[in-house]
């Protein structure tokens, strides 16, 4: 099973396998982009894992992410990727509406 994500401004497709799932625990994929407005990808499909683990707490639930094998030049911009998107998830799961997503407002998605 593969997962990929298409944006229609940069022309860009992410692309990812599905490497374990455990219901309700722990989903690892492989991570990469291809195309794109910018350039070729720092990031090539396949060659990053994510990592997903969630863990119960309470009422709530602990999440942890890590991406691993990013290049030192990917790193910055998927943390901050990563940490916009799990903030929204965060608004979302307490109720909340996060919002307008920012980066397509900006036309960076």
């Amino acid at each position: 099973m593969t997962v990929e994500e298409r944006s229609a401004i940069r022309r860009e497709v992410r692309v990812g396998t599905y490497v374990e799932v455990v219901p309700f625990g722990r989903v690892v994929f492989t991570w990469g982009g291809e195309g794109g407005t910018e350039g070729a990808s720092p990031v090539p499909p396949g060659s990053s894992t994510v990592e997903i683990t969630l863990t119960p707490d309470g009422d709530g639930t602990i999440v942890r992410l890590m991406h691993r094998d990013l290049p030192e030049e990917a790193r910055d911009k998927h943390l901050q990727g990563w940490e916009l998107y799990l903030n929204r998830l965060a608004i979302t799961a307490s109720g909340g509406d996060p919002g307008p997503d920012p980066n397509e407002e900006a036309g960076k998605m």
